[in-house]
């Protein structure tokens, strides 16, 4: 049996999963894999048959998706030719973690196409929705990657389609301390604004992890530094807690790790607001932005909020020979 998986490659926690899934695909059949877009900060240690321009979501340094940016590096003509030459009719079963040009090529071959993504989740009727709409925002995340099947993650297992999130094999075998620190990961925000606003925690040691720099410095009890995987995860298995935006990845991560989580939904994408709407449902911190009319929460976050005990058990074997068996 022949296997296409398609990845989307704007982000981390896409890449993450795959590490998993990857081995588990590789055991029923013979896989080719398919990675597209940028701004990726990780590297997949298996050979990558289709790298593609895909279409991605730019992060700026405003709290967000750079319209403006994200709108330029889209070339339809590109995307148009991808989705063309792209073969899915040779495999027999195709899957895309909300990977577009995959979806799009097998909707115009009229082949069947299965999702397996965060994205696909927090679309479902179950799953709770925020309080403000965004029909826009919904919109596109239908149509981004139209899949035929679909099977899901988020922080909790709302349906049967629906699983706990897959947590790599590094994370798990992390050993986990506290020795105080707080671990940051915002990499829509501008280094100095995030500075401006962390400093006025003195009493705290910040540990943020950028995209925006490539050499390390540090301000007052704030550091600074580039993303390196072991570092970040060596910050985040030993902090007292954990603020990021409210991507699928990492607030998964710091959930299992049972880090205190605070989380500061990316403005323009419309999952990340979901997200959040789910974690607020658990029980945890959620704001806006660093704006100082948010500090009360962050300092009640830090001094009187605990861990969110969840249960994540390593079932992706067992998930990915479900779609193979249902899918093929």
């Amino acid at each position: 049996m022949k296997i296409l998986y398609a990845i989307q490659g704007t982000g981390n926690g896409h890449l993450t999963r795959a590490l998993d899934v990857i081995p588990a695909l590789q055991q029923r059949g013979e896989l080719d894999i398919l990675v597209s877009g940028c701004q990726v900060d990780l590297s997949l240690p298996y050979p990558v048959k289709y790298r593609l321009n895909g279409l991605s979501f730019i992060f700026g340094k405003r709290g967000g998706v750079d319209l403006m940016r994200t709108l330029a590096q889209l070339n339809s003509r590109s995307f148009y030719k991808e989705t063309r030459q792209l073969p899915v009719r040779d495999y027999d079963l195709v899957i895309t973690d909300f990977e577009p040009v995959s979806a799009w090529a097998c909707a115009v071959a009229r082949k069947h196409c299965v999702g397996l993504s965060n994205q696909v989740a927090v679309l479902h009727a179950k799953v709770p929705k925020p309080k403000e709409t965004d029909p826009m925002g919904k919109l596109i995340l239908k149509n981004y990657s139209p899949t035929t099947a679909q099977y899901g993650f988020h922080f909790s297992r709302f349906d049967d389609t629906i699983f706990t999130p897959i947590i790599r094999q590094q994370v798990r075998a992390l050993e986990v301390s506290n020795q105080g620190h707080y671990t940051v990961y915002l990499p829509a925000h501008d280094d100095h604004k995030i500075l401006n606003k962390l400093t006025n925690f003195k009493s705290i040691e910040w540990q943020v992890f950028s995209k925006h720099n490539k050499e390390p410095f540090r301000h007052e009890n704030v550091s600074i530094q580039p993303i390196q995987n072991e570092a970040f995860l060596k910050s985040m298995a030993s902090s007292a807690g954990v603020l990021c935006a409210a991507g699928f990845g990492t607030a998964s991560e710091a959930l299992y790790l049972q880090k205190k989580l605070l989380v500061v939904p990316m403005k323009n994408q419309f999952e990340q607001v979901c997200n959040a709407a789910v974690l607020q449902h658990m029980g945890i911190a959620t704001v806006k932005n660093l704006k100082k009319k948010h500090f009360s929460i962050i300092y009640d976050w830090m001094e009187d909020s605990a861990p969110i005990k969840v249960d994540y058990p390593d079932e992706t074997d067992a998930i990915v020979q479900r779609i193979v068996r249902e899918n093929t």
